[in-house]
């Protein structure tokens, strides 16, 4: 499986290089790899502020208010939506605060490698067809490879 990511900085507060989209590549690839995942994928990634955030989340999702990621898929995941066999898939779009990135992991107590990682992965699962939103069930089972996927790739808790 290959991995092809479009970047997009629209932000400056932190530093979006190397260190940062090698790290973002390995919280997507380990996320495919868990859910063994075999087509090549295709994703954009976005790096914004609190500011631009806010207003995709606003536009998108009716909530006036900074969040810490979004994802956008490309497909539903249902069979017939789904690419062939060989084709590469083009999962979809995430879009990363790195500013709200950098509070929570202030916040938490960890890392801003952890907490972006961890983003990637929770955004990565979305555009797999995973929703925490839909029901408790949902939310423990994506918690569940939440966790999983971040002690496979080497950033536990």
């Amino acid at each position: 499986m290959r991995i092809k990511i479009y970047w997009s900085n629209e932000q400056s507060t932190h530093k979006a290089g190397f260190v940062l989209k090698s790290r973002i590549k390995k919280a997507i690839a380990g996320t495919l790899k868990y859910e063994n995942f075999q087509n090549d994928v295709i994703v954009s990634v976005t790096f914004t502020d609190n500011e631009g955030i806010r207003s995709l989340n606003k536009e998108y999702r009716d909530k006036d208010s900074a969040t810490d990621v979004l994802s956008f898929p490309m497909y539903t995941m249902e069979p017939d939506d789904m690419p062939e066999e060989g084709m590469a898939a083009e999962l979809g779009d995430i879009v990363l605060s790195l500013e709200r990135a950098d509070e929570q992991a202030k916040e938490f107590g960890h890392s801003f490698e952890r907490e972006t990682a961890f983003l990637t992965v929770h955004s990565t699962l979305h555009l797999l067809g995973y929703d925490h939103e839909l029901s408790e069930e949902d939310d423990a089972d994506m918690r569940r490879r939440q966790k999983e996927i971040m002690e496979n790739i080497g950033l536990p808790r």
